[in-house]
């Protein structure tokens, strides 16, 4: 049984693509505080570049001993705004040095420079937010996260309002860089501590000074066990393949975690569940959906499919490791996933369909290229949208989307690598500018006085 298990592994990084998509370690960055934003940046540089100066050679190490891809070396840290707070001074010298960081370690991205204002602002919030999109178009590493919203403390339309305009800016700071700069920016309701994946990773007030967190993929690995099913087979016998599925998957995540941890002398912090997908052939979440039934990803009953892969991971997942945590589920980026390309392209897969599979996928309307021309307004709807299903469902809801310059519907634009290409969706354009414009508050469902 041992050497069909290890002949089942090899088989699915060779044929399945299957891989561990990121090592991120996690730092704390609380006692880099300092009056004077120079002295902080100073101790901010030591502290990354200390803790984190073998997290690429141990990922490439681990990688060689197993056998077992390690996509990308990441860092997340804690969120920038509250370095500010003290510091006061421009934010962007955060960047800079989080860029200088990543550069020095040779790690693939960086996050954290990020404000949780979903109850408002606290001083360095404001002015973290604002410096976004400069900060954004002057580093190449460095991501960027906003949580306005959440299921306790309602959704912060002053924020939602504000960050439409600064999601805008940050294409059009970068619109000579096929707008990266929205490209790594996520604006959150619900954000987790100790979330893996960019653009959204930051390090929570609650964890530990450094920990090593682990994101798996593997959508090839359970496209190709569901491929192998009865045409006939119920879905709930399909659930009961995709949690099998997803047990050996996250074993593995469980063992490049436990390595890694001993390796940098750091503890372990979570692996997240999630299937990540990339444009590669056979990488991808909406070809699972496919598998099951559907001609294309968008079709009715693409929501009902979701759902029930996305239960069906968490609770094979959970199964093979006690260190859960991060978004666990499905992942579904336009961009990032040959199918939900492929569907977008073919307008099946619309921004409406997107919106209700975000109720029951693990984040939300993620690396959807939009219109240049739309308004900040209805970008701030989209958000506001967004943050209100995760709020009411008590769950963690994201929108990560980008106004591409310049660009029309069905036009491409393609960022490369992970990231990969979208084509430009058609969306709803109606104007909303009074509704955004009235800012305030809107209150926390009932649901959140259960304790």
């Amino acid at each position: 049984m041992q050497v069909n298990e290890i002949l089942q592994t090899i088989r699915m990084i060779d044929e399945e693509c299957l891989d561990i998509r990121t090592i991120t370690m996690g730092i704390s960055l609380l006692d880099c505080m300092d009056p004077d934003i120079h002295v902080s940046c100073q101790k901010v540089e030591k502290k990354i570049c200390t803790l984190a100066k073998d997290l690429v050679a141990t990922g490439n190490e681990i990688e060689k001993t197993y056998g077992i891809p390690v996509v990308n070396k990441r860092i997340s840290v804690t969120p920038i705004s509250m370095l500010v707070a003290c510091s006061g001074g421009n934010p962007v010298e955060y960047a800079i040095t989080l860029e200088r960081c990543a550069q020095k370690l040779g790690v693939d991205f960086i996050g954290g420079y990020s404000a949780l204002v979903q109850k408002g602002y606290a001083h360095g919030d404001l002015e973290l937010m604002q410096s976004i999109p400069e900060a954004l178009a002057k580093t190449e590493h460095v991501c960027a996260s906003v949580n306005i919203g959440s299921t306790k403390a309602g959704i912060n339309m002053d924020a939602v309002r504000k960050m439409g305009k600064i999601v805008k800016e940050c294409s059009e700071y970068t619109k000579d860089n096929n707008c990266l700069g929205a490209a790594k920016l996520v604006v959150f309701c619900n954000a987790v501590e100790d979330n893996p994946f960019m653009a959204g990773a930051f390090h929570g007030t609650g964890e530990a000074d450094c920990v090593i967190n682990v994101g798996v993929s593997g959508p090839g690995v359970v496209r190709a066990a569901l491929a192998k099913a009865q045409p006939h087979l119920p879905m709930d016998e399909l659930a009961d393949i995709v949690k099998k599925t997803a047990f050996k998957i996250t074993r593995m995540g469980q063992l490049v975690g436990t390595v890694a941890s001993e390796k940098l002398k750091v503890p372990f912090g979570i692996v997240d569940l999630s299937l990540a997908p990339t444009p590669a052939v056979g990488d991808s979440v909406a070809h699972i959906l496919e598998e099951m039934g559907l001609e294309q990803c968008g079709a009715y009953g693409t929501t009902a499919c979701l759902a029930m892969l996305n239960d069906a991971v968490k609770k094979g997942g959970v199964m093979a490791t006690g260190h859960v945590g991060g978004l666990s589920g499905a992942f579904i980026p336009v961009s990032e996933d040959a199918g939900m390309i492929d569907a977008a392209k073919s307008g099946v897969l619309t921004m409406e369909k997107l919106e209700a599979m975000t109720a029951v996928c693990s984040v939300g309307l993620d690396m959807i290229v939009i219109p240049g021309d739309t308004s900040a307004s209805v970008i701030s709807g989209i958000i506001a949208d967004e943050a209100a299903i995760g709020m009411v469902n008590t769950k963690t809801t994201a929108v990560r989307v980008i106004p591409a310059i310049g660009k029309e519907v069905g036009d491409m634009l393609d960022f490369g690598g992970l990231l990969g290409s979208g084509p430009v969706m058609n969306i709803n354009q109606t104007d909303n500018s009074v509704m955004i414009e009235r800012g305030g508050r809107i209150p926390a469902p009932l649901q959140a006085l259960k304790n």
